[in-house]
């Protein structure tokens, strides 16, 4: 199978995450790709194959030289995210792209325009990939899934490529922030690794946010709304009070970019008792979060004393920014841009205004930069990708792993 054969095939499957679910995987579709991404590492003559309890998929590209090379890894996630569809996903190829707008056959409101997208405008006869409009397509990450397995079955047949160790892994659940969870990185076994679920070719991300969530609850008194006068608290009405009291200017998501933070509400559980936000606190300093948090709390006493209703604040962790690890290990950053010219491409190095799997595991002893995997419209209906992106992460990786021989330098 060609790398697209390999993608086409694994968008097909239904793995959305779901992060009301305890248990890992989140759904039963992401071990169904699991399986079937095992039965191909097999085929492909790679060793080690393992499919853990957790749904952790492993496996060992073995050396093709006998001189001692540190391991390196590779590490993509099969699950999509919980904010679009991804069942019955009908991929469609636009074989030579001629530049004219796609129209998704589905859903024929859902269009991809060349003006509206630069990355796409620069395809024009290129082999585009989409969705038909009625679901994402899934390219984030079984772009990355893909690319990996096709570099590793070019590994394994072509021994005369001198590389070390290659340790591969697929993850669950990364769109629901526990891919990392009970990622085994003893087991694993390498001494850095690289996630592939990035976007356009050449692009290198060895800097993310810091990452926190935060749940506001707003607690108020409900009773029979036709006799409430004077007794009623409406919980819903103090939320939403709250939420229009976030900045909207500044530090939101649709008005800031490049290295500005944000604080973004993003989902309501909603009775008058008892109704809580959730809301995600995004910087590039993690020592900002803490100024993020306190302005939320501030802003929610005041709507809890304007309304007569009790407010509680939680915080979690979700992340930190990977680049506080990689600028001590400078080294695997550069093996990267190494690799990526090699494939004939030009780096691309510019920060990740979210997370990766990489984004924990570099703080869990695994340093992991982020390497292009040609996704474009991540999350949404209108995502695609190309085959000639696919092939170019490919060969990416293929000089990844010869990057790691130093004698092939």
């Amino acid at each position: 199978m060609s790398v697209l054969d390999r993608f086409l095939r694994y968008v097909r499957i239904d793995t959305r995450a779901d992060d009301r679910s305890s248990s890992c995987p989140s759904t039963p579709g992401q071990l169904v790709l699991q399986r079937l991404l095992e039965q191909e590492l097999r085929h492909i003559g790679l060793a080690d194959v393992e499919l853990d309890a957790n749904g952790y998929l492993m496996a060992t590209v073995p050396a093709s030289v006998e001189t001692p090379v540190p391991t390196i890894g590779l590490v993509a996630h099969v699950d999509t995210s919980p904010e679009m569809s991804g069942a019955d996903v009908k991929p469609i190829v636009h074989e030579r792209w001629d530049g004219r707008d796609i129209v998704l056959p589905d859903d024929p409101s859902a269009v991809l325009r060349a003006s509206e997208h630069p990355d796409l405008a620069a395809q024009i006869g290129h082999d585009i990939v989409t969705a038909s409009g009625l679901t994402l397509l899934g390219a984030d990450d079984k772009a990355g899934v893909a690319a990996i397995v096709e570099a590793a079955a070019q590994l394994a047949a072509q021994p005369e490529i001198p590389h070390g160790r290659v340790r591969v892994c697929f993850t669950p659940d990364e769109e629901i922030g526990r891919g990392a969870d009970r990622f085994d990185v003893a087991r694993f076994g390498a001494a850095c690794a690289y996630t592939l679920d990035g976007g356009a070719c050449g692009e290198l991300e060895f800097e993310s946010f810091s990452a926190d969530v935060m749940r506001v609850t707003f607690t108020g008194f409900n009773t029979h709304p036709g006799y409430a006068k004077g007794r009623m608290v409406n919980a819903i009405k103090a939320a939403s009070r709250f939420i229009d009291r976030l900045p909207a200017g500044r530090l939101s998501p649709e008005t800031t970019a490049g290295y500005e933070g944000f604080v973004h509400p993003y989902q309501v559980e909603a009775s008058v008792d008892r109704t809580s936000v959730r809301v995600l606190l995004r910087d590039f300093v993690t020592a900002n979060l803490r100024e993020q948090q306190a302005l939320v709390e501030a802003i929610g006493r005041a709507i809890a004393v304007d309304t007569g209703t009790q407010v509680d604040f939680e915080v979690k962790e979700q992340y930190r920014n990977m680049r506080d690890v990689l600028d001590r290990q400078p080294d695997v950053v550069e093996r990267a841009r190494i690799a990526i010219r090699r494939a004939g491409l030009t780096p691309i190095e510019k920060p990740i205004r979210g997370g990766t799997d990489g984004s924990r595991l570099s703080f869990m002893g695994l340093p992991t930069p982020n390497v292009f995997a040609g996704e474009h419209n991540f999350h949404s209906r209108l995502e695609w990708t190309s085959r000639q992106d696919l092939e170019a992460a490919v060969r990416v990786i293929v000089e990844l792993a010869r990057a790691s021989h130093p004698e092939s330098a």
